[in-house]
C-alpha cells in the first residue's frame, strides 16, 4: 500500500520491519511520459538496522518497464537484499518490493506480492538486456547464470508475445532432445515483475548477431550456415503425435492463415497507407500454394541470429526465440532462413537481415536447399520458393510496422525502434519483384515431383507390403512364422540384398528382426501382446541400443549405461550410440549393466536387456551421425541417445536379470546370418556392375575385361563363392547345433563376408572411375554400407573366434 512518512514521500509498506521509499526520481518529463533513461534512488529504515542509503538504479533506455534487485551494505561490510525496484513509463509509478534480512541468515521474504517460485533467497542481478520482441534478461547468482524472458509492458497486438507457448514448446524440445535452453519455469502472475515471463537455462557458446558473421574464417562460416540448414531439417523431422503438439497450431492451411494473420497485424500496427504492402498483401491471397496440407513444427524466426553455437565447434547448441513458433508448412522456415540470399545490399535495416552478396564462405541458396532436402529426403526443386520468400519478407516487414507502433506507443523494447518505420516500404517492394520473378522453377514440374515422390512413398511402398503380405511373404525370417530354417532363408537374404529397401517390403528388415527374435525367445506373454504382436503386423518399428560413446564397446562388459532398482521400477542412467532407426521408432531394447554389488558376479552376468517406450521421460535424441560424412537413414538414421533417469516398470525387463548376453547371443547369430547373406547379394550386384563396364568401356584400344580387369573379375567370383558357402555353412550349424554352438561359424562370416564385400565394390568402382564414386551408381553409397560393417563388427567378433 501507499503511506506518507517524513517529508511526504511516497512509499511502499513492507510489513511490520520496515519500508522502502522512493526519495528521488529523475526524469525531463511529467509522470506517465517520462522519458528514458531516468534514474531512482530509494531508501529503506529496517528494525535496528539505521538507515541504509541503496545504490542508485539506472534503468536502460531499451526498456519501457525496468526491475532490478538493489542492494545496501551494513556496517559490517555484509550486502543484502533489500528488494525489487520495477520502474514503469507507462504509468509514471515506481514500487520497491522489500525483505526484511536476518544478519547471518539466508534472506526471507516480507511482501505479500511476491511469485512462490521466483526470485526471493538470492540476490539476482540484471547483467544484460536484449530482445526485439520480448525482453530478453541474463540473471546471475553467484556461478549459475540463467536468463529471463517476458512479455513488454503496456498494449500489445491481439495474439502477440505469448511466452507462455514458447515455455510450452521448448519444454517439449528440450525433452525430445531438441538443442533448445531448458526451460525451468513459467510465471503467469503479471504482479510479480508486471508481465508474465519464463525463466531458462543460460547456454553459453556463441551467437552472432551479424548473420553475415564477420571475422570468421570461411571455412568455419560455411560448416556454421551447414550446422544450421541441419537443425532446421531436423526440427521439420520431428513428429508431432511423439511430442503431443497436434494442438498446438492449426494444421494444414498455414499459408493462407499466415498471409491473413501478418495482414491483420500490419493493418493493426501502420501508421500510415503504404499501397506496395497493400498489393503484396493481394499478391499472397492470389497466389496460395495448391499443397498447403504438409504439418510439421515450424519455428517462425529461425535466423543464425536467433542460434547458439558451440564455442570451438560449428555445432548448434540452441535454437532461441520461440515466439513465433507453431505447425504449419515448413517451407516457411527455409524460406524465411534463405531470405538474405535475395535480399538488396542497398537495403540495410539491422544487422540481422543484410545482403549475403560478396561475403565468402556462405553457401548459396542451392546448396543450402540441397542440404536440407538431403536431410529430409526431398526432391532438390522446392515448389512456389517465391511465393515463401515473399511471405517471409512480407512477415518481416509486419514485424516491423509492429516494432515501429511499439516506439510510438513508448513501450518498444528495442533501442533503435524508431528507424523500422521507414524500412517498411522498401521491403514491401522487395517481396513483389521476388513474387513475380521468372527465375524461379516452375511450380507445374516441382509440383509433380513432389507428387511422385509422395506417391512413392505412400502408395507404392506400401502396396509393395500389402501385396507382400497377401502373397504370404511376410516375416519370412522367423522360422516359428514362416515355417522356413535360417538355411532356408539364407538363400531369400541374398536376394532381398540387391535392393536396399527390399527386406522392408517383406518385413525382414534389420534391426527389427533381431529384436522380434528376442522377443519371441525371450518376452513375457505381456511384453509379446504389447510389441511382438505390432513388430510382427508391421504396424511400429524398434531399436537396439548396446554401443557406448565412452568406452570401447567391441568388448561388451566395458558398458557405463547402468540401471538401478527404486521399488516397481527402474532407473537408467547412461548414453549409447549407433542405435539404427532412432528416428522412427516406438521402443527400445536396451543393454544395461546392473549397478549393485558386481564383485561375486562375473561380468557376464552383470547385464541385463530392458524394454523402453521412445516416448519415455528422459529419453533424449541428441544427435543424428553420419557414415564418412555420409546420411545414410534409409533404415531411419544411426543417433546417438542419452537415458537421464529413465523410469521404467520393473515388468519391461526381458527374461531376468543377469541374462543380457545370453539373450544378446541368441539375437545376433540369426541377424549375423542375414546381414553376411544380403551382403552376398549386394557383392552379386557390384559384380554384375563391374561385368557391364569392362563389357562396354574400351581403354588403349582393347575393351576393359581385356586388361587386368580379367583378373579383377575371376577374384571376386572366387571371394563371393566362399563367402556364400561359409555363410550357408554357419546357418546349417545355425540350425543344427544352435547359436552358441554355432558362434565360430557364425563370427567368421562376419569376418570375411565384410572384406569380400569391400574388395568386391572396390573393383567395380575402380573400373567406373568417376562414376563409381558419384550418386549416379549405388557403388558409393554400397562402398560405404561395408566399410562401417568392416569397423564395428569384426572386433567385436573375434571374440569368440579364441573362445
Amino acid at each position: 500500500m501507499w503511506t506518507d512518512v517524513s517529508g511526504g514521500v511516497p512509499c511502499y509498506k513492507v510489513g511490520r520491519s520496515g519500508y522502502g521509499a522512493i526519495t528521488q526520481v529523475d526524469s525531463p518529463q511529467s509522470p506517465g511520459h517520462m522519458a528514458l533513461p531516468w534514474r531512482a534512488a530509494v531508501t529503506y529504515r529496517g528494525l535496528n538496522r539505521g538507515l541504509g542509503r541503496l545504490l542508485s538504479v539506472t534503468c536502460d533506455s531499451s526498456t519501457s518497464s525496468m526491475w532490478a534487485n538493489c542492494r545496501s551494505t551494513w556496517s559490517a561490510g555484509r550486502e543484502c537484499l533489500l528488494g525489487t525496484l520495477s520502474l514503469s513509463n507507462n504509468t509514471g509509478e515506481a514500487v520497491l518490493r522489500c525483505f526484511t534480512t536476518s544478519q547471518g541468515a539466508k534472506v526471507k521474504e516480507q511482501s505479500t506480492v511476491q511469485h512462490p517460485s521466483c526470485f526471493n533467497l538470492l540476490w539476482l542481478p540484471v547483467c544484460c538486456s536484449a530482445g526485439q520482441s520480448n525482453p530478453t534478461f541474463l540473471i546471475q547468482t553467484g556461478s549459475q547464470s540463467y536468463v529471463l524472458r517476458k512479455k513488454p509492458p503496456g498494449m500489445l497486438l491481439p495474439g502477440a508475445h505469448k511466452v507462455d507457448r514458447e515455455y510450452q514448446v521448448q519444454k517439449t524440445l528440450f525433452s525430445a532432445g531438441f538443442p533448445v535452453p531448458q526451460p525451468f519455469l513459467l510465471c503467469t502472475d503479471t504482479s510479480v515483475i508486471g508481465t508474465e515471463f519464463y525463466l531458462m537455462e543460460h547456454v553459453k557458446g556463441r551467437i552472432f548477431r551479424d548473420i553475415r558473421l564477420p571475422g570468421v574464417r570461411a571455412a568455419e562460416r560455411a560448416a556454421l550456415y551447414v550446422a544450421a540448414v541441419e537443425v532446421l531439417a531436423r526440427l521439420h523431422s520431428l513428429d508431432l503425435t511423439s511430442l503431443n503438439l497436434e494442438g498446438y497450431g492449426r494444421g494444414p492451411g498455414y499459408c493462407k492463415r499466415q498471409v491473413s494473420t501478418w495482414t491483420k497485424q500490419y493493418k493493426a500496427a501502420a501508421h500510415k497507407d503504404i499501397p506496395a504492402m497493400n498489393e503484396l498483401s493481394n499478391w499472397l491471397k492470389d497466389n496460395l500454394p495448391a499443397g498447403d496440407n504438409e504439418v510439421t513444427l515450424v519455428h517462425g524466426d529461425f535466423r543464425v541470429d536467433n542460434l547458439i553455437f558451440h564455442p570451438t565447434e560449428a555445432r548448434v547448441m540452441a535454437v532461441l526465440d520461440w515466439e513465433l513458433s507453431t505447425t504449419g508448412q515448413p517451407l516457411a522456415d527455409l524460406a524465411y532462413f534463405l531470405m538474405p540470399h535475395y535480399w538488396p545490399q542497398s537495403l540495410n535495416i539491422i544487422s540481422t537481415m543484410g545482403s549475403f552478396k560478396g561475403i565468402e564462405g556462405i553457401p548459396t541458396a542451392e546448396d543450402i536447399i540441397s542440404i536440407y532436402c538431403r536431410c529430409r529426403s526431398l526432391p532438390p526443386t522446392l515448389p512456389q520458393l517465391n511465393f515463401y520468400l515473399a511471405l517471409s519478407i512480407f512477415k518481416m516487414a509486419g514485424i516491423a510496422q509492429g516494432v515501429y507502433a511499439r516506439h510510438l506507443l513508448g513501450n518498444a523494447s528495442a533501442p533503435n525502434a524508431a528507424q523500422f518505420g521507414q524500412y517498411v516500404e522498401p521491403m514491401a517492394k522487395v517481396a513483389l519483384q521476388l513474387a513475380q520473378s521468372e527465375s524461379f522453377s516452375s511450380y507445374v514440374c516441382a509440383s509433380v515431383c513432389t507428387r511422385i515422390c509422395v506417391h512413392i512413398n505412400l502408395c507404392v511402398y506400401l502396396c509393395a507390403q500389402v501385396k507382400a503380405r497377401e502373397a504370404g511373404l511376410w516375416n519370412l525370417f522367423l522360422p516359428a512364422v514362416s515355417g522356413l530354417s535360417q538355411l532356408d532363408y539364407a538363400h531369400i537374404a541374398e536376394e532381398t540384398g540387391r535392393c536396399l529397401f527390399a527386406p522392408e517390403v517383406f518385413n525382414c528388415q534389420a534391426p527389427d528382426t533381431g529384436n522380434m527374435e528376442v522377443l519371441h525367445m525371450f518376452g513375457s506373454e505381456e511384453q509379446k501382446r504389447k510389441w511382438l504382436e505390432p513388430l510382427l503386423r508391421g504396424e511400429i518399428r524398434s531399436c537396439f541400443c548396446m554401443t557406448e560413446p565412452d568406452v570401447a564397446s567391441s568388448d561388451a562388459t566395458n558398458m557405463e549405461c547402468t540401471l538401478r532398482r527404486d521399488g516397481d521400477q527402474y532407473v537408467i542412467q547412461g548414453k549409447k550410440w549407433w542405435s539404427s532407426g532412432m528416428s522412427i521408432n516406438m521402443f527400445l531394447i536396451v543393454l544395461c549393466k546392473r549397478k549393485f554389488d558386481l564383485l561375486s558376479l562375473s561380468e557376464h552376468f552383470q547385464s541385463l536387456m530392458i524394454l523402453v517406450p521412445m516416448d519415455t521421460a528422459g529419453v533424449q535424441l541428441v544427435r543424428p551421425l553420419t557414415v564418412f560424412g555420409q546420411d545414410d537413414a534409409i533404415h531411419g538414421g544411426h543417433f546417438e541417445v542419452h537415458f537421464d533417469n529413465v523410469y521404467i516398470p520393473a515388468s519391461n525387463i526381458i527374461l531376468g536379470e543377469g541374462k543380457g548376453f545370453e539373450i544378446a547371443q541368441g539375437r545376433l547369430g540369426p541377424g549375423r546370418l542375414h546381414h553376411c547373406m544380403r551382403a552376398v547379394g549386394l557383392a552379386e550386384l557390384a559384380l554384375e556392375l563391374l561385368c557391364q563396364r569392362a563389357a562396354n568401356r574400351h581403354t588403349f584400344g582393347k575393351k576393359l575385361y581385356q586388361h587386368v580387369v580379367a583378373h579383377w573379375i575371376a577374384e571376386c567370383r572366387l571371394m563371393i563363392e566362399q563367402t556364400r558357402l561359409l555363410t550357408l555353412h554357419a546357418a546349417h550349424a545355425l540350425d543344427t547345433l544352435g547359436s552358441q554352438a554355432a558362434r565360430k561359424q557364425i563370427a567368421m562370416i562376419k569376418v570375411a563376408a565384410a572384406r569380400m564385400a569391400c574388395k568386391v565394390v572396390d573393383c567395380a568402382i575402380q573400373a567406373h572411375g568417376g562414376a563409381g564414386v558419384s550418386g549416379d551408381f549405388p557403388l558409393a553409397q554400397i562402398y560405404l554400407g561395408f566399410w562401417f560393417v568392416v569397423i564395428s563388427q569384426p572386433y567385436f567378433l573375434c571374440a569368440y573366434l579364441s573362445g
